[in-house]
């Protein structure tokens, strides 16, 4: 059997215009609220676990844990990387 050759040509502005719907942000949003709720059950009570959304050239969102100790729990505990990880996110480093 013959292999035929397929030509794919990618749509930039398309592209974009998907990664910016309101359905992408949902997807995003949705699953960073997820995310927080994980981390909410492994810090103590009265912690602040927040989630905040923003766009640039998609929508994106970030969960946040504005007390000094997050550091150490995350060094520690991997408590964000867990809670990602416990939705089937891929966590890896920038760098």
């Amino acid at each position: 059997m013959a292999r035929q050759r397929v030509r794919i040509e990618l749509d930039p502005a398309g592209i974009r215009e998907v990664l910016r719907s309101p359905e992408v942000k949902a997807m995003v949003d949705g699953a960073a609220e997820q995310i927080a709720r994980h981390v909410q059950a492994d810090v103590p009570a009265g912690v602040e676990v927040g989630v905040r959304a923003y766009t640039t050239d998609r929508e994106a969102a970030t969960v946040v844990v504005p007390d000094r100790r997050s550091m150490g729990w995350q060094a520690r505990d991997g408590i964000l990387t867990r809670a990602a990880a416990s939705i089937g996110a891929e966590v890896k480093e920038h760098g």
